[in-house]
């Protein structure tokens, strides 16, 4: 309960939903920024088969493998809803050479080039909750497209985005 509408000798108490409050504390209302992919990104990894649980097992696979931490590489995590409605995250690597994904034997996807919206998420790691409230908020911009994958764009150990393509 909040206080709330308060006068001089009286104040009204409203609940408030925890929801709400959580959202409120990881999404903070503001403008989303925009970034622009001049071209597709080549990437290579696997499907997360214990969402949620499973995404830093997978990205400490593919940086060990890789050899390069956050910052030395481009890590992203993209995901989508299949048809019943399941999650499916893909923790991904950038490609540095043709053929790469295959010295790992990975399958290949790409990122595709274009316009996407974004917010930036300081402290990630120990702000992982937050992230599905963040795509929950953006996701009710009619300016991005629905149809088209979440991502998260891995900057270092400290910075992530959340990006949406734009319509």
């Amino acid at each position: 309960m909040f206080l709330s509408q308060s006068t001089p000798a009286k104040g009204v108490l409203t609940p408030l939903i925890e929801k709400i409050v959580a959202v409120g504390l990881c999404y903070q209302n503001k403008k989303m920024e925009k970034l622009i992919f001049e071209n597709d990104i080549n990437v290579f990894g696997k499907d997360v088969k214990t969402f949620p649980a499973g995404i830093d097992e997978v990205f400490k696979e593919l940086i060990e493998k890789t050899g390069d931490a956050a910052g030395a590489r481009e890590y992203y995590g993209v995901s989508n809803m299949d048809k019943n409605g399941k999650m499916i995250y893909k923790a991904v690597a950038e490609e540095k050479y043709d053929g790469e994904a295959k010295k790992y034997n990975y399958p290949e996807s790409t990122i595709e080039k274009g316009t996407y919206f974004f917010e930036a998420l300081k402290d990630w790691r120990n702000k992982t909750d937050c992230i599905k409230d963040i795509f929950a908020e953006m996701i009710k911009d009619k300016r991005v497209d629905k149809t088209k994958p979440a991502i998260e764009w891995y900057k270092n150990n400290d910075e992530m985005l959340c990006m949406i393509k734009a319509l």
